[in-house]
């Protein structure tokens, strides 16, 4: 309980290291809530309710029923500890400040859970490119997706800063709507009277990759910065 497990590390993801670490299947042992991507950064992963959702740079989302393979995620067996609403999230930015008063240490890792109606929601999903293409080249061609007046779901973590090396720090959060149709990486959102379910994570279990590439791969280097730009908007207009 209270457990969040890991597929390989974000550091290896900046190098280009996208090859399949572990399954679908096996992904699902350890989790029925979390994020990621998968093989060759072909789309963003949003596993929510047990069942694992493919989110392609065309747009379109699949339920994932065949065993697939990725090369970093994050998953937890969500059991929320706090479950309250939020009233108003005119920005990504404020909604984080409201999250933040439903953490009690800058030392631990939280699952977020938010589900409701929202004005607005701006992602992005990575196109499928080969190994060896660094993370930040990859992000610069991401398609990116506005959508209006759309129901749906937040699916977050936050690490904290010590753990930079191995994952996002801060915040990171994945959208799905409630049709199972639109999602993507949470680039920006507007909403009103949401509901937040938090879950304190305090045990943490890496699984790492056996693969010659990660391996022999010199992962010392400090990627936060590329890290950072990849995760934010590249495109000002509306696709």
């Amino acid at each position: 309980m209270h457990t969040l497990f890991q597929v390989s590390t974000s550091g290896a993801l900046v190098q280009g290291i996208y090859e399949r670490a572990v399954s679908s299947s096996f992904l699902l042992n350890y989790g029925d809530f979390g994020l990621g991507t998968f093989d060759n950064l072909d789309g963003e992963m949003v596993v929510l309710d047990g069942s694992i959702y493919q989110v392609r740079s065309d747009g379109t989302v699949s339920k994932i029923v065949d065993d697939t393979g990725t090369p970093f995620a994050v998953v937890v067996h969500f059991l929320a500890d706090q479950d309250q609403t939020i009233e108003n999230a005119p920005t990504f930015e404020e909604l984080t400040k409201l999250c933040d008063q439903y953490r009690d240490s800058e030392n631990l890792f939280y699952a977020f859970r938010i589900d409701g109606h929202f004005e607005q929601v701006r992602t992005r999903a990575m196109k499928a490119t080969l190994d060896g293409l660094p993370l930040a080249k990859a992000a610069a061609i991401q398609p990116e997706f506005d959508f209006r007046d759309i129901d749906g779901t937040l699916v977050g973590l936050w690490s904290p800063q010590f753990s930079s090396a191995l994952n996002v720090a801060g915040y990171h959060f994945h959208f799905l709507s409630e049709d199972r149709t639109k999602g993507g990486h949470l680039l920006q959102c507007n909403g009103r009277d949401l509901r937040i379910r938090v879950e304190r994570l305090n045990d943490f279990h890496l699984s790492l990759p056996e693969s010659e590439e990660f391996l022999r791969a010199d992962l010392t280097k400090d990627t936060a910065k590329e890290l950072a730009y990849a995760e934010q908007a590249h495109k000002k207009e509306n696709l």
